[in-house]
């Protein structure tokens, strides 16, 4: 058996030219048995072909032909199918040694590198936290004046907790008469607005679905990042849903304003992960799988992504979100004004919040702030240019509005304003916008 095994593997494995065939015509066949010796009386083997004149056939050999193939065909058949049992034992034995260092008997699988595996591993574990918004707004056929629902949009959002809630942006669900929330297992559930923050573009959703669909997005912490840690938005850009991008962090504490309502936004997360329309609420993650900012927007003419993309960092969320889930609303301080444009301050040379309207029945119009008027003559009488705010310079609006997210309702602030050549200080207890009261 080593010595077929040995013969079948160069046989098998070297270049040399195949063994001759082992089958063989009937002209073969005669022409061997032809020239075959006389039977002995020790040889059971030997053929005893009679001679042509013993037959009365007058075809002899044809039908000698015929006795002689069922049995010496047999024989050689029966070495041949066990010349063949002994090379395909040999061949398997040969491939059975090689198998495990044989490149070409079995395909080496794919290797990653670790932190290839790393993104995968984040990905599988995050991807059920994400789900896909669906606004739809009701519009008339023009024809038939049926009322239909259309999907006017699209974007991200993600699980909060086991009680159904999802967050995701204002502008995802801004003007919807029915939203659709998609899990990741492709079930489709009828969501609730619970609230929403237009100035932070921040809105939570409700969906009833069982708690073992739900999977709570694991929440990081966004104060301690740095410029140039790797990160992971996963979302549903253009309708393609749950597609990961990768980046780093670009840069920190940049400001953008909100899309509804111009507020700025502030010490907002800046990235090169690829953000597109659809991205809009999907979660931005550290390399440990936590939330570390809502994707929001991007800085793009084309408004594609162009490598410049916007996220509200989670301590900034997870505030809001909190208020929402338990009052419905944010509970924001107000001055209750109306202040002019940057640009029209300083073209007047000066420096901070120039007020066009008080109120009287506003925190700064009760306090005694005087707004921006005509005289008898149509001539245009500046008011209080507001310059600080509990001693922190303001130098614009968005100065202002930094100073008055970190107060609170009902909380008495010093106003400091310049009033003609004048500066005066004036306290003003902060109250909630009208239409959250």
């Amino acid at each position: 058996m080593a010595a077929a095994s040995s013969s079948a593997a160069a046989c098998f494995l070297s270049p040399s030219p195949p063994p001759p065939p082992r089958h063989h015509s009937i002209k073969h066949l005669a022409c061997a048995a032809s020239r075959s010796p006389s039977p002995g009386p020790s040889s059971s083997r030997s053929l005893a072909l009679p001679s042509p004149s013993a037959s009365a056939s007058p075809w002899p050999w044809p039908r000698r032909l015929r006795d002689l193939l069922p049995d010496e065909t047999g024989r050689i058949l029966s070495s041949a199918t066990g010349s063949l049992i002994v090379a395909l034992a040999s061949a398997a034995l040969i491939l059975g040694d090689a198998g495990s260092a044989s490149a070409f008997v079995v395909a080496t699988p794919r290797k990653l590198q670790a932190d290839e595996l790393a993104t995968v591993r984040l990905f599988q574990e995050n991807t059920p936290s994400v789900v896909y918004i669906t606004n739809l707004a009701v519009r008339q056929d023009a024809f038939t004046l049926d009322v239909l629902e259309v999907p006017q949009g699209s974007g991200s959002g993600f699980v909060w907790d086991k009680s159904g809630h999802i967050v995701t942006n204002f502008h995802v669900i801004r003007g919807a008469s029915d939203l659709r929330v998609t899990l990741a297992d492709q079930t489709v559930y009828e969501a609730q607005v619970v609230g929403f923050d237009q100035d932070k573009d921040v809105a939570v959703l409700r969906i009833k679905a069982p708690t073992d669909k739900l999977r709570p997005i694991p929440v990081g912490v966004s104060a301690d990042l740095l410029v140039g840690q790797k990160v992971f938005a996963i979302g549903n850009p253009f309708g393609l849903d749950h597609t990961l991008t990768t980046g780093v962090i670009s840069g920190l504490r940049r400001e953008i304003s909100s899309a509804a309502t111009g507020r700025p936004i502030q010490d907002v997360i800046q990235t090169d992960a690829a953000i597109n329309p659809g991205n809009s609420g999907g979660p931005l993650l550290d390399s440990s799988g936590n939330l570390i900012g809502v994707n929001t927007a991007i800085y793009s003419p084309s408004g594609a992504s162009s490598g410049v993309g916007f996220s509200i960092p989670v301590d900034t969320v997870g505030g809001i979100v909190d208020q929402l889930i338990k009052f419905g609303k944010v509970t924001r301080p107000i001055l209750g004004i109306k202040f002019a444009p940057d640009q029209s301050v300083e073209q007047l040379g000066l420096s901070g919040v120039l007020v066009l309207d008080a109120p009287p029945n506003g925190p700064a119009g009760k306090a005694g702030l005087q707004s921006t008027k005509r005289d008898s003559y149509g001539r245009l009488i500046l008011g209080d240019i507001i310059t600080s705010v509990n001693g922190t310079k303001v130098t614009n609006g968005s100065d202002l509005y930094r100073i008055l997210d970190q107060c609170k309702v009902g909380e008495k602030v010093t106003v400091e304003v310049l009033r003609g050549d004048q500066k005066e200080k004036i306290p003003v207890i902060l109250e909630p916008k009208p239409d959250e009261s």
